[in-house]
């Protein structure tokens, strides 16, 4: 076996991976490529043509570099890993991006890289510009603003403004929102490539756009200082402030860029000026800043000079592809109008005939509506005619019943003048009865005291008679029987009155008196058993009377509350207060 089989086989190609502002590539490139071989297919695989703007960087160590085109690329500092990691970046910026930048994808990617470098705070932008930014990266993203589609929330999940700018101010995310939503409204009409060309417009007026910042030292006392490195030419700043440089050098004022392992000189063009000298602790740094310098140098001279034939074409290719577009975006514009006013006039189309089926379903159900509402009301016509008749017989029963009231009422108040008559005739019976029974009272009293002087003489009489029967008794029996012893001197003394009294009282007196008595008693008793008799026949009458007057008045009520519509219980109406007078002079009579 040989010495050369011992030895490993060396690999023909390695694998590199190219990462873009918008997409990841990945290559399979030969081991004798240069960097150059590497960015063409880069360029070619993207569309690029507008090269001279771009590089391939990577990252050593702590710092980047960029791939050098005409060294092998694996002669490089470049790292080991596989595969290889480039980033595809810009690394030359235009004076002017409006003139410079001919093609879209030029511009495209230069909007991507600006962008992000004013989200990462690489380029400092103020709150309002960086608002005016995000609406022109809104319009470049969603198009034209669409109410109806972009609601409110859209942008949450999109990245539009530096932290600095949202911790700067006390704001919700709402907020800002409802800020870049307000310009970004403005935008309409606008297209993609240019909002993202008046993007670039606006960021290359930023003071740190384009600026590749390094650190230096002026003097061996290593007072530290920043280089800036740009289109226009070279700047030194304080280390605090990268925005205001304290001393520039345009490129068109300097003659020569010369640096001996960590010193660079720079020599301006007008001889009376001092050289200018500063220090870098890396070569590695060194060689990346004359680099810069070199290729900035480079681009300013050829903006100055006439475009190449290349350059002519693609700028006339890239007008003739604008204007190409314009047209295209006009044609699209006014289809896009038609269409819209086709859709406007469809939709309107579709609402009349919405609105003409609801005219003729609301017509139809009017029609149905009316159609009953005729039956009803035919319907409601008939029982409103048999409601009519019911009422005219009801209103001739009502007339009918009203005549009966009136003549009933009329009766009644015949009735009523007649019991008022009766009262008032039974009235004045009772005051003659009363006055009559006045007399009678006071007769009754006479007859009394004429029975008890007929009773007193009576008595007398039946004593006198006694008496007499007393002294004639004695005389009969003498005829009949002995003598008696004589009596003492008071017996004989009441005899003598007796024989006296005997003497003036006769039998046929006696009979007279006693028959007179007697009828007197019977006359008084006739009277009283005919007053009594009268009295209770009054009291029957009253008492018929009072029954008549309240079954009249209850009936004349009810009568009443019938002509009213209503009917209510009687009320019993009490009597006035002679009746009651009346009453007690009867109950009196009924005593005697």
């Amino acid at each position: 076996m040989s010495i050369l089989g011992l030895k490993k086989k060396q690999p023909k190609t390695f694998k590199v991976k190219v990462i873009t502002m918008d997409a990841e590539m990945e290559f399979s490139c030969e081991v004798k490529w240069k960097g150059k071989d590497l960015f063409d297919l880069v360029c070619r695989t993207v569309g690029l043509r507008e090269t001279w703007f771009f590089g391939l960087r990577y990252t050593v160590k702590d710092t980047y570099a960029w791939l050098k085109p005409e060294k092998r690329v694996l002669d490089q500092e470049v790292p080991k890993d596989s595969p290889i990691t480039f980033h595809f970046l810009a690394k030359f910026f235009p004076e002017k991006v409006e003139e410079e930048l001919v093609q879209e994808i030029t511009q495209h990617l230069f909007f991507l890289q600006v962008k992000k470098q004013i989200l990462d705070e690489e380029i400092f932008c103020s709150p309002e510009a960086s608002v005016l930014l995000a609406s022109y990266a809104v319009q470049a993203k969603y198009g034209d603003y669409d109410p109806n589609f972009h609601k409110p929330g859209f942008l949450a999940q999109d990245e539009l403004l530096p932290k600095r700018v949202l911790m700067q101010y006390q704001m919700t995310a709402d907020m800002w929102e409802e800020k870049i939503t307000a310009w970004y409204a403005e935008h309409r009409g606008i297209a993609r490539d240019e909002a993202e060309m008046e993007y670039l417009k606006i960021a290359q007026d930023l003071e740190m756009y384009g600026v590749s910042y390094f650190s230096i030292t002026q003097n061996k006392r290593d007072t530290e200082l920043l280089l800036g490195v740009d289109a226009q030419g070279l700047h030194i700043y304080s280390p605090n402030s990268k925005l205001s440089p304290n001393k520039s050098f345009p490129w068109s004022g300097i003659r020569n860029i010369s640096y001996s392992e960590k010193e660079f000189t720079i020599k301006p063009l007008d001889k009376k000026k001092d050289v200018f000298k500063f220090y870098s602790s890396q070569l590695r740094v060194n060689k990346l800043i004359l680099q810069l310098c070199i290729g900035n140098h480079d681009l300013f001279m050829r903006r100055r000079k006439v475009d190449s034939i290349e350059v002519q074409q693609m700028k006339a290719q890239a007008k003739e592809e604008k204007a190409r577009k314009k047209m295209d975006r006009q044609i699209l514009a006014r289809e896009k109008q038609m269409r819209e006013e086709a859709e406007r006039a469809k939709e309107e189309m579709e609402r009349r005939l919405f609105q003409l089926q609801d005219e003729a379903r609301l017509a139809n159900e009017a029609l149905l509506r009316s159609e009953e509402t005729a039956d009803l009301l035919a319907e409601k016509a008939q029982i409103a005619e048999e409601e009519a008749k019911l009422l005219a017989h009801k209103a001739a029963e009502a007339e009918q019943e009203r005549q009966r009231l009136e003549v009933t009422a009329m009766k009644t108040k015949e009735e009523k003048r007649l019991m008022e008559q009766k009262m008032r005739e039974a009235e004045q019976l009772a005051v003659k009865l009363v006055e009559q029974s006045e007399r009678r009272l006071k007769e009754a009293d006479h007859l009394k005291q004429d029975l008890t002087e007929a009773k007193d003489a009576e008595r007398r009489a039946k004593q006198k008679l006694l008496e007499i029967t007393k002294t004639t008794y004695p005389l009969i029996a003498a005829y009949s029987t002995p003598p008696a012893p004589p009596a003492p001197p008071e017996t004989s003394e009441f005899a003598s009155d007796s024989a006296s009294a005997s003497l003036d009282f006769k039998d046929s007196d006696m009979k007279r008196l006693s028959m007179e008595i007697e009828r007197e008693r019977l006359e008084y008793m006739e009277k009283s058993k005919h007053l009594q008799d009268q009295l209770k026949e009054l009291k029957t009458e009253i008492e018929s009377l009072k029954l008549e007057e309240q079954q009249q008045q209850a009936s004349l009520y009810n009568l009443r509350s019938e002509a009213r519509g209503y009917v209510q219980e009687p009320v019993y109406i009490p009597h006035s207060n002679r009746n009651s007078a009346y009453m007690s002079q009867m109950a009196y009579f009924e005593e005697v």
